[in-house]
C-alpha cells in the first residue's frame, strides 16, 4: 500500500514563493505518473501539474511558468516550487500518484497541504 505525506503548505503573501514536498512510502511501480492537484473552496480539485516516471511534465495553463514540478525517483519524492503566488492560487493542494500495471491503474492520495495567499 502506498502512502503519500506533503508537508510545505503555509501563508504568505502575494508575489511570494513556496515549496511543497511529497514524500511516498511502500513500493511503487516503476511506471508512475507523481502530480499535484489542488481544491479550492467551493471549487472541484483540479490538475496543477504532473511528472512521469520518465520525467515528462504537464502543467495547467494557470501556473505555467510560475511553478516547477520535480521528482526524486530515489527518494520517492515530488516536490512542487511555487513562484509569483497569487490569491487565486489559494486552495488545498494534494500530491497524487498513479501506478500504471499491466491490471489497470492504481491511485493514491496524500491528505493535502493548506496554502493561502493573502492579497
Amino acid at each position: 500500500q502506498v502512502q503519500l505525506m506533503e508537508s510545505g503548505g503555509d501563508l504568505v503573501q502575494a508575489g511570494g514563493s513556496l515549496r511543497l514536498s511529497c514524500a511516498a512510502s511502500g513500493s511503487i511501480f516503476s511506471i508512475n505518473t507523481m502530480g499535484w492537484y489542488r481544491q479550492a473552496p467551493g471549487k472541484q480539485r483540479e490538475l496543477v501539474a504532473t511528472i512521469s516516471s520518465g520525467g515528462s511534465t504537464n502543467y495547467a495553463g494557470s501556473v505555467k511558468g510560475r511553478f516547477t514540478i520535480s521528482r526524486d525517483n530515489a527518494k520517492k519524492m515530488v516536490a512542487l516550487q511555487m513562484n509569483s503566488l497569487k490569491p487565486e492560487d489559494t486552495a488545498v493542494y494534494y500530491c497524487n500518484i498513479k501506478e500504471y500495471r499491466s491490471l489497470g491503474m492504481y491511485e493514491y492520495w496524500g491528505s493535502g497541504t493548506q496554502v493561502t495567499v493573502s492579497s
